[in-house]
């Protein structure tokens, strides 16, 4: 068993991994990151559709100690953001290890020290030990794309995709395409099939807040100043303004406001690049209920409702496994890989564990998230 020593051990090449990278390499701290993959930021080089862009305004959505060239557009689209990333990793010369898949990490009393252990999934199958005085937990908030169990799933006789294998509309030009979850990938699948050419429907299970792009923005400088209530207040008001009532088409608006439900519940508001007028116009069917089961391309609603559907797009969300490696840790991090303290103090366990981008506050949340983590181990040393 090969054995490693690295006074930080950073767990995931996502950008909240690369964004501590930054940090420590720039307070001259030696570490080391795992990655499952062989990649960094893999979501999104391999798992994300050609049409994504960064849904908020690019100042927002910057790595710590370098901004983005000032030729990228206001939101920057997939392949600008992953050159980005490719420069920000040359800049602070940030070498992964790749196809390393975290087993356990467990902190010794004894030595002070984590003891990581990782699997050498690129070929030797070898299992590999790292040491270091601190653990960066920085995997994501989307780690394990999640299929719900729907019954007859595996009967169905067209494709059945997660969003994480879905590109572009393209292929599905003419067919009748089922969209599963309302949140902001859902909504914008959804338009891109539309945009071209598909017979759209998606499934709109619950409750769902529509913001367009200036109305984020509007929010996120008014909670420097502002409570988050208040924000919320104005929010719903802007979006009865410009959206209407929603219920007509089949989407109902939450009881409580945008940000907070983003907060505690992590569900995201739709921040609407074009669906709401897909919707309006019919060219999107939105479907407000749930699946009760699939029989061969038929899809039946548990409002006794039934379909027929070329193809299935899931929608589903991630689930986070942090919980399955990362042992005796009985503060920071629950069982579904969300930090149990609540922020600002969500970034810090104990035994000098940490937790980046976990925080439900996007790329801007991984960057204060990443430099607090540095100051503080540099405080240590």
């Amino acid at each position: 068993m090969q054995e490693h020593n690295k006074v930080v051990i950073i767990v995931g090449a996502g950008p909240s991994g690369l964004a501590t990278a930054g940090c420590l390499s720039r307070l001259a701290i030696p570490y080391i990151i795992l990655e499952r993959e062989d990649c960094f930021a893999s979501l999104w080089k391999k798992y994300s559709y050609d049409r994504l862009h960064l849904h908020l305004q690019k100042q927002f959505c910057e790595l710590p100690h370098m901004s983005f060239p000032t030729s990228c557009p206001t939101y920057v689209p997939k392949h600008q953001f992953i050159q980005y990333l490719e420069d920000y990793v040359s800049h602070f010369s940030i070498s992964p290890m790749y196809k390393r898949n975290v087993e356990s990490a467990e902190y010794d009393q004894v030595s002070k020290k984590w003891t990581v252990k990782a699997k050498n999934i690129g070929g030797s199958g070898e299992m590999e030990e790292y040491f270091g005085g601190f653990l960066v937990v920085a995997t994501g908030e989307a780690t394990n794309p999640y299929t719900p169990e729907i019954e007859g799933l595996s009967s169905f006789n067209g494709d059945v995709l997660h969003s994480t294998k879905y590109k572009s509309g393209k292929e599905f030009e003419n067919k009748k395409v089922l969209v599963v979850g309302a949140g902001n990938s859902g909504m914008e699948i959804s338009l891109d099939l539309a945009n071209h050419g598909a017979k759209t429907s998606i499934i709109v299970r619950s409750p769902v807040h529509f913001l367009s792009r200036g109305m984020v923005y509007l929010a996120l400088v008014l909670l420097k100043h502002f409570p988050l209530s208040m924000v919320d207040s104005l929010l719903v008001l802007l979006s009865k303004l410009v959206y209407g009532n929603l219920a007509s088409y089949g989407i109902e608006r939450p009881q409580e406001g945008p940000f907070y439900m983003k907060v505690k519940y992590g569900k995201y508001p739709a921040i609407d690049v074009g669906a709401y007028r897909k919707i309006k116009s019919g060219e999107i069917q939105v479907l407000p209920a749930e699946i009760g089961s699939i029989r061969g391309g038929q899809v039946e609603l548990k409002n006794g409702k039934s379909y027929q559907f070329d193809a299935i797009i899931l929608c589903t969300g991630f689930k986070r496994l942090t919980n399955l490696w990362l042992k005796g840790d009985d503060y920071l991090l629950k069982e579904d890989g969300i930090p149990k303290p609540s922020f600002p103090n969500h970034w810090k366990g104990k035994n000098g564990l940490y937790c980046v981008g976990l925080s439900r506050r996007g790329l801007y949340g991984s960057k204060e998230d990443a430099q607090n983590i540095g100051n503080d181990i540099k405080s240590f040393l």
